[in-house]
Order: structure tokens, then sequence, then C-alpha cells
């Protein structure tokens, strides 16, 4: 039997940036809507509107049993929190996963949000330095995939940027992945250093790189409703991703507006549009 390729033609590349801006819209939208007192039914709401107004459809409710446009995860949980009537506090920390399908191609991305809180303003502050080494890290595994020759390069580039920065742990039971024609698709997608080198990177490979970051420690537990994941000793999580495409010209971040240009630039990578 002949392996499938991980590798994508530049004519599917070029199919996979709509679905990606739709995805990125989804998050737009969700950001826009995240505030204290809504409910992550809400936020659910608009990012579907998002990505149905671009033609889309909410690849996530294509997952067996999952009914939502996206994943809401508030404080302890880490990733997969089902949309609820739940109102968000001052304090809160919400991370929200999206993804769109759009011509039978997938986009997969997630952002974390921070709820101001004047009455505690270093849980704020706390919250907003997790989110921030754990985007960060994602723009380092981003900015390496641009120059790298194997995939687990990726990883050790995220832990690398994390571990200069506090004493976080990495989450390692959930780990990125390849995507394309299917949202999960190989190769994984490390976010800490592994032994195996992994595939190439080179033209075609497309994946989603999303590291998981905790204050504490990095045991979790799935919830009773079967999908949410929350930290053990119920400290704070925060989730951040993006798509990915390596092209013939260099990389494109799908699912950012800007192809990934702002988040690059402190790392001195500059993305080129799929031709």
């Amino acid at each position: 039997m002949l392996r499938k390729s991980i590798y994508k033609t530049p004519a599917q590349l070029r199919l996979m940036v709509e679905p990606g801006l739709a995805t990125a819209a989804s998050l737009a939208a969700a950001r826009q809507t995240i505030a204290v007192g809504r409910t992550t039914l809400e936020i659910d709401a608009a990012a579907e509107a998002a990505i149905v107004a671009l033609g889309g459809q909410p690849n996530f409710k294509l997952e067996p049993g999952y009914n939502h446009t996206i994943c809401a995860s508030v404080n302890e949980e880490v990733v997969h929190g089902i949309p609820n009537g739940r109102r968000l506090e001052p304090g809160d920390i919400v991370s929200v996963d999206s993804g769109a399908i759009l011509g039978g191609w997938n986009g997969d991305a997630a952002i974390s949000v921070v709820l101001p809180d004047p009455s505690r303003p270093q849980l704020v502050a706390e919250r907003q330095k997790l989110s921030d080494v754990t985007e960060g890290s994602l723009w380092a595994g981003i900015a390496r995939l641009a120059r790298a020759r194997y995939l687990n390069e990726v990883g050790e580039a995220v832990e690398e940027y994390v571990e200069k920065r506090g004493s976080y742990g990495i989450l390692t039971d959930y780990v990125g992945h390849g995507i394309g024609r299917a949202m999960h698709e190989s190769p994984p997608v490390f976010n800490y250093r592994v032994r195996q080198k992994g595939p190439e990177v080179k033209p075609g490979l497309v994946v989603a790189i999303e590291p998981m970051v905790v204050l504490g420690g990095i045991d979790t537990h799935t919830r009773d409703d079967d999908w949410t994941v929350a930290t053990d000793d119920g400290l704070a999580a925060a989730h951040w991703e993006h798509s990915v495409a390596v092209h013939k010209d260099g990389i494109w971040v799908l699912t950012a507006e800007d192809g990934g240009a702002a988040g690059l630039a402190p790392f001195g990578v500059t993305p080129t549009p799929i031709a």
C-alpha cells in the first residue's frame, strides 16, 4: 500500500488560504464578544456567524459527538471546553479554539484572552503573562519552522522560549498536528524537545502548531462531559494555535490575516504569500 504523502501540492496550498482566513475571522469575532457577563455560547454563535458569512462551515461540528463551532476553555480548563451558559467573570482567562472548512480544506487556530479585574491586578498580570508567553512560544515555533530542516526543531524552539520566561509547564499529552483535507492529519507537532527528528520541513508541509502552557503542573484530567481537559492542580492554562504552510518561497500563516507578519517580525522572519 502506498503511503499518502504529508506534503501538499502548490494548488492545494492555495486552496487552504480561504479556510484559514475564515478561521481567523471566527477568532476575531470571538475576541470581540469575550467580555465580563457574556457566555461562551454567545462567543460560539459569533464565531459560527463569521465562518458562515465567508462561505465556510465550522469543522469542529464534524467531530463525532461535538455540536459547537468552538471549544471554549476557562481558567483551569486547558482545551476542549464545551460552550455553555456560564457567564464570564472578571479575571477569567478564556481560550477559544476554532476551525473552518471551506472547499473541502481545513483551518484551525486558537487564542487566549484575559478579562480585566481591577480588584485583582496581580492575578490578571499573572494570567496575562501566561498568555503572552504561550503566544510568544507559538511565534517562536513558527519562526523556527521557517528555517528548520526537520519538524522536531519547532518543539525545541517552543520549549526554549517558555523556559527562558519562567517556571511554566508545557502539556505533553496534547500536541499539534498536520492539517489539510482533514482537520487532524499526520505528522504530530510536538511543543517540546523530542529525540526523533520528524519529517523534513519542505514545500507542501502544512501544520497546526499549538502550545498549551500552564502555571503549575502538567497533569490533567478529562471531565465527566468526556471533552473538557482541566489541570489537576486547578491552576490556569493558556492555548494559542496557528495553521502554517511551508511553500517554495517561504512560509505563510494561513490563520493570520497578515500571514503572520506582525507575530514573526520580532524573530526576523518575513512571511511570503503563497503564489
